[in-house]
């Protein structure tokens, strides 16, 4: 298998890549997430193995951004990070593994072994359209009735949750969880403040608007009121 290891950790880094070679793998490094991402999106790889802290850009947001511009290479975690939370977090992030920190080198040619075995998932599209609403996932770019449309990258994550639901009542509770990784109650109205932001973006100079507040349960993106 062909192999990146991204890890910031030289002795881990180490210890995996003589172990992997040994196993009759091909293994390249990198050693912060910016290069990691570089590599990742640069060539095709069998597999990624990802630490989850790394400097520059950490892990989680690394996945993120692959899954988002359609590239679908299995992702294996390592992380010091071993709690409930953390593994569904970053299972949730879309890594296919997830391995603790300290781990015993079996274990991990085992797991590296099964995720082989899977059947690779086939790209998703990397754009969304609804109605006039077009968003380039590669290019992170936004326009509606062919005028670009600037996002912050937080209203960019918003929007596109909603892309991917249109038609679907999305609840505060899963924007929450699913755009600022929070998996409790804030208290706050950062959701109802970005939603206004993104209404003022989206729909303040055109006819018909997308963004539709369902009263009692949530927000839907779709072209009919």
């Amino acid at each position: 298998m062909r192999i990146l290891l991204i890890e910031d950790d030289a002795e881990t880094a180490v210890y995996v890549m003589q172990g992997l070679h040994e196993s009759g793998h091909s293994i390249a490094t990198a050693r912060d997430g910016r290069d990691g991402l570089f590599q990742a999106t640069g060539q095709d790889w069998d597999l990624l193995i990802v630490d989850r802290m790394l400097p520059g850009l950490d892990g989680m947001t690394l996945v993120r951004t692959l899954r988002t511009g359609g590239i679908e290479t299995p992702v294996l975690f390592l992380t010091t990070l071993g709690g409930i939370d953390d593994r569904v977090n970053g299972l949730n992030a879309g890594a296919d593994d997830y391995l603790v920190k300290p781990f015993a080198f079996s274990e991990l040619a085992a797991r590296v072994a099964a995720l082989g075995r899977r059947p690779r998932r086939t790209a998703t599209d990397t754009t969304l359209q609804v109605a006039d609403l077009e968003m380039d996932l590669l290019a992170r770019s936004v326009q509606r009735a062919g005028r670009s449309i600037e996002l912050q990258p937080r209203e960019f994550r918003l929007l596109e949750f909603l892309m991917r639901h249109a038609g679907q009542v999305v609840t505060r509770t899963m924007l929450l969880e699913q755009v600022w990784d929070f998996h409790f109650d804030p208290h706050t109205n950062v959701v109802e403040s970005h939603i206004s932001r993104l209404r003022g973006k989206i729909d303040k100079t055109h006819d018909t608007a997308l963004i539709h507040t369902v009263r009692g349960a949530g927000y839907c993106l779709r072209e009919s009121a």
